[in-house]
């Protein structure tokens, strides 16, 4: 995916429209001793009931200052978008933990630390916060939902699976992007952690929403989305957009 040209045309976009991109800052928190940083988003002015929060966490041996260029920020200027560096976990790699009590839980303590935090600094809607993830990432954004369902409104994993201990028990929306020939995560795993979703929010319902895009429980409070595309493990162009889109449906209001 060309990130950097399409990022410059979003944000040209954006001044045309009238609409002033939020400015970057790299944010550091202490979590249990240890240094923890994000590059965070942030609109220059937020509505009376607060902005939208994005939590955004990027693929196994990747980092943030690459995933920023996925363009959450420019898809959707009127929100926080928060994309976190992960630790090294194997390999000498940085990446996230995917199930419950791996690495004492470092990565959900972030998650509670900078969510504190981000309320205290910014005007969050406390009713719209978000988690999606690339890969590694969107595992532990599924990790997030098992563990977290209290705070988030909706998730949006990405070429990722579910850990067999990962089990989320509240119906939240999820939309779910998958690669057909995808051979780093199994497409039959990630088939896997569909039926998860669609069990523990009770749809099945079938809604044709676009090319390889199909909705189950439309019009309920935790729908299921999924966006099956033909390619391999890659974060298709367009995605970031079609994040966006599901999010901004989704509010713990509803």
């Amino acid at each position: 995916m060309r990130t950097r040209p399409t990022q410059a045309v979003l944000v040209g976009l954006l001044l045309v429209l009238g609409v002033r991109p939020a400015a970057a800052e790299v944010v550091q928190w202490q979590v249990d001793g240890v240094t923890r940083e994000a590059i965070v988003y942030a609109p220059a002015s937020s509505p009376e009931e607060g902005a939208p929060l994005v939590l955004a966490f990027h693929g196994f041996g990747d980092n943030a200052q690459n995933f920023q260029y996925t363009n959450l920020h420019a898809a959707w200027p009127e929100a926080i978008v928060v994309y976190f560096q992960g630790l090294v976990t194997r390999r000498g790699l940085p990446g996230w933990q995917v199930e419950q009590g791996v690495r004492d839980d470092r990565d959900l303590r972030l998650v509670d630390v900078a969510l504190r935090s981000l309320r205290e600094t910014h005007d969050v809607d406390g009713d719209r916060i978000y988690a999606t993830g690339y890969s590694n990432g969107g595992m532990f954004a599924y990790l997030l939902w098992a563990e977290r369902s209290e705070v988030f409104a909706a998730y949006a994993p990405v070429a990722a699976r579910l850990r067999p201990s990962v089990r989320p028990t509240e119906a939240r929306p999820v939309l779910h992007v998958a690669g057909e020939r995808d051979r780093v995560v199994s497409f039959a795993d990630q088939q896997e952690a569909i039926a998860v979703a669609l069990e523990v929010n009770g749809v099945a319902a079938r809604t044709p929403c676009g090319a390889g895009c199909t909705e189950f429980g439309a019009g309920t409070a935790a729908p299921v989305m999924t966006w099956i595309h033909p390619g391999p493990h890659i974060y298709p162009r367009g995605t970031s957009e079609r994040i966006v889109a599901f999010l901004r449906e989704h509010s713990r209001r509803r």
